[in-house]
């Protein structure tokens, strides 16, 4: 199989130095973790290096002058070595319908790079619509064993995130994940679903099958997509959830596990919104969570509003300097497309391979179309930002409000409300108010 032919070399290298491509049992070198990989690759971009440069026969004279106890330059070139098993992998998860996105890839999720710098994972695995995984929205998390009532909230909540065209993030497990996850994509809606196991297997799932067909659910996982249950990865995945979306629900937490630490590791880390569902549960840590800097919801759901808990997302993305920026790869990140481009190193080839998220309208003005359209021109080339100002010129000459540039866009309503924040900090339109509104500031249009 010819590897080359799926993804760039810089994605080969990347994969080949902190992936598994088998049982952990069974290899004999231990891929780079994510500290390992962000320490290297600092060291390879000191040396003007490329990943895709140790892609040769002997990769050692590229590695002069590397002193680490803990990966010696033996373990680099060992895992390099691995291009047949990495071959026979790609077969196989291609075959199931998987994919691969890589720090350097323009699909990788820019939130990730955004909250998690170079601690973000180097690789994602992924099937269905990977264009979902830029939607935000809001994550819904909770304990595997909730209550009967808990349940049936959360799949309301996974209703209405779908019926206000809100995207649900969540982790697939039994009990408040996998609830919230059917609720929304039996809607219609969009869920993003990041998996601490098993991808394999529930990409061929009937489960999640209607969604991944119909170009609603993405999963994603930065584990070996044949790994089991460990409590481990699924209490690092957390983060991942967390830093995904734009705002966040524990419905039901215990007083210990994985809920409980995501929770609070997202209060510590102020990543997004903590909202917390009001419970009499007495072995239930919602009030905890509420002490050290969650709020509460209101518990009748017919009273909830999905864009309510987003609105209330005050941490507005700060701009990513280039040291914490990925090192290999051009940004994703919308408030950073008009002003960053494609790094001499980065080597990209892979397609998107969805574009159902962006439906190509018959509209000339439709700013979907044109997103899909240029698609297809070079990455460095695709300023997304950029384009949504210039169409903003015609679409919000007359105050418009959010939901109108939704309908005349067809843009994810978290995506144009993250642009629209942006383009109100540059002066380039204003928010009107009673009901709110926005319009573009024609003296500007000169300098666009």
């Amino acid at each position: 199989m010819n590897v080359s032919g799926l993804m760039s070399k810089t994605a080969q290298a990347t994969l080949l130095l902190t992936s598994y491509f088998s049982k952990a049992s069974s290899e004999n070198a231990k891929p780079l973790t994510n500290a390992e990989w962000g320490q290297f690759a600092s060291w390879l971009k000191e040396k003007s290096t490329a990943p895709a440069d140790l892609l040769v026969t002997d990769p050692k004279a590229l590695l002069s002058g590397w002193r680490d106890t803990r990966i010696s330059v033996e373990r680099i070139v060992e895992l390099l070595n691995r291009g047949h098993s990495l071959a026979l992998a790609m077969e196989k998860w291609q075959r199931a319908g998987l994919w691969v996105v890589t720090r350097s890839d323009p699909a990788y999720p820019w939130r990730l790079k955004e909250q998690l710098k170079k601690d973000s994972p180097p690789v994602l695995f992924g099937c269905g619509n990977k264009n979902l995984l830029n939607a935000g929205g809001l994550a819904v998390v909770g304990s595997r064993n909730a209550n009967e009532a808990d349940l049936i909230f959360t799949e309301q909540v996974g209703v209405k995130a779908a019926s206000e065209g809100i995207a649900v993030v969540s982790g697939g497990a039994r009990g408040v994940d996998e609830t919230a996850m059917l609720g929304a994509m039996n809607q219609g809606g969009v869920v993003i679903g990041v998996m601490a196991d098993s991808l394999l297997k529930a990409a061929t799932s009937s489960k999640w099958r209607k969604g991944l067909m119909d170009g609603n659910v993405v999963l994603v996982s930065p584990f070996y997509p044949e790994a089991g249950f460990n409590v481990g990865n699924a209490m690092a995945r957390n983060k991942y959830i967390y830093c995904l979306a734009e705002s966040s629900l524990v419905v039901h937490s215990g007083k210990k596990g994985g809920t409980l630490n995501g929770a609070e590791e997202n209060l510590k880390s102020k990543w997004v919104p903590l909202w917390v569902k009001p419970t009499s549960d007495s072995d239930a840590a919602n009030s905890n969570l509420v002490s050290k800097g969650g709020r509460w919801c209101d518990k009748d759901i017919r009273k909830l509003n999905i864009s309510d808990f987003l609105e209330s997302n005050i941490n507005t993305a700060s701009q990513v300097n280039e040291e914490q920026a990925d090192l290999f790869s051009i940004s994703t990140q919308p408030q950073l497309l008009a002003d960053c481009e494609t790094e001499s190193a980065t080597e990209v080839t892979e397609p998107a391979q969805d574009t159902s998220i962006l439906d190509k309208q018959t509209n000339s003005v439709s700013l979907a179309k044109e997103i899909v359209e240029i698609q297809e021109l070079p990455s460095s080339t695709v300023k997304f930002y950029q384009l949504f100002v210039h169409e903003l010129k015609q679409l919000a000459r007359l105050p418009a409000t959010a939901d109108e540039l939704v309908e005349r866009t067809d843009l994810n309503k978290s995506q144009l409300n993250d642009w629209l924040k942006r383009a109100e900090a540059d002066g380039i339109v204003k928010k009107l108010n009673h009901p709110i509104r926005f319009q573009f500031i024609e003296k500007l249009s000169s300098d666009l």
